[in-house]
């Protein structure tokens, strides 16, 4: 793998213990801006402001708290907040092995390719018994001072570690008020399915740019170079259109588009 490993730990389960390096799989490309003095044209800084009187605190000064359950403020300092720290540790444990699919998307949070380190036999035989048998391991592991919960699955021959979300972060479907109004017809459901149907191709992810930041790019270089740059204005919609029509409309369109 041609990419810098981030970590090394191993893979536990039972007895058997998996020697891995673990590499980011996703990089940074969200757009960030410099922020300046408007007069100087300098790079400024953020700084901590006492609200009440408008000073800078310095860091030294700077006391980290936490509300407590009747919403006062608990002041935690260094040493205490480090006996609660978790251990340093360079194992990932799996929990248990579950079917693919078991943990659903909500949960996903980063993910990481893990390679082999050394022990390419095991490591191997590790990613070829999860594929055939289409399961994934629910791991734990502490890495640089914070517990994580994880994915360990297969993508392609490797091992790939997607962090978790934990208990009460993800909001379930149910919360969701249910649906009011009146029931579709039949013509609306059929023209839905009709629309999906159309609609259905293949995945090629590399059709999807980040847009925003190529016209920022764009507009970047352009000012860089004394040039102007325009871009068109999205159309209005319109429409009192009924659903169906909305529908029948839109899988025509969708049609044309395959044809041609």
């Amino acid at each position: 793998m041609g990419a810098r490993a981030i970590w090394k730990a191993s893979v536990t389960f039972g007895t058997v213990s998996v020697p891995v390096k673990l590499y980011s799989a996703v990089q940074d490309r969200t757009v960030h801006f410099r922020m300046l003095d408007a007069k100087r044209r300098q790079p400024v800084h953020q700084q901590m402001i006492n609200p009440d009187t408008g000073k800078v605190v310095e860091a030294g000064k700077i006391r980290r708290a936490f509300p407590g359950d009747e919403g006062q403020l608990v002041i935690l300092g260094d040493e205490e907040l480090e006996t609660v720290t978790p251990k340093p540790s360079r194992e990932i444990e799996v929990l248990h092995f579950l079917p693919v699919g078991k943990i659903t998307h909500a949960w996903y949070d980063r993910p990481y390719y893990l390679g082999p380190d050394g022990e390419d036999e095991r490591y191997f035989a590790l990613a070829q018994a999860l594929a055939k048998r289409k399961r994934e391991g629910l791991a734990r592991w502490v890495m640089r001072d914070k517990e994580y919960a994880g994915a360990l699955r297969v993508e392609g021959d490797y091992l790939m570690l997607i962090t978790l979300r934990h208990a009460g972060e993800v909001v379930p479907a149910s919360a969701l008020k249910p649906p009011t109004g009146r029931e579709l017809d039949a013509r609306e459901v059929k023209m839905a399915r009709q629309l999906v149907e159309s609609m259905e191709d293949r995945f090629d992810i590399a059709a999807y740019h980040d847009e925003y930041r190529e016209r920022v790019l764009e507009l970047v270089r352009a000012k860089a170079a004394g040039k102007v740059v325009r871009f068109p204005k999205a159309p209005k919609r319109k429409t009192e259109l009924s659903l169906a029509e909305v529908l029948e409309r839109s899988v025509a369109a969708n049609r044309e588009r395959k044809r041609a």
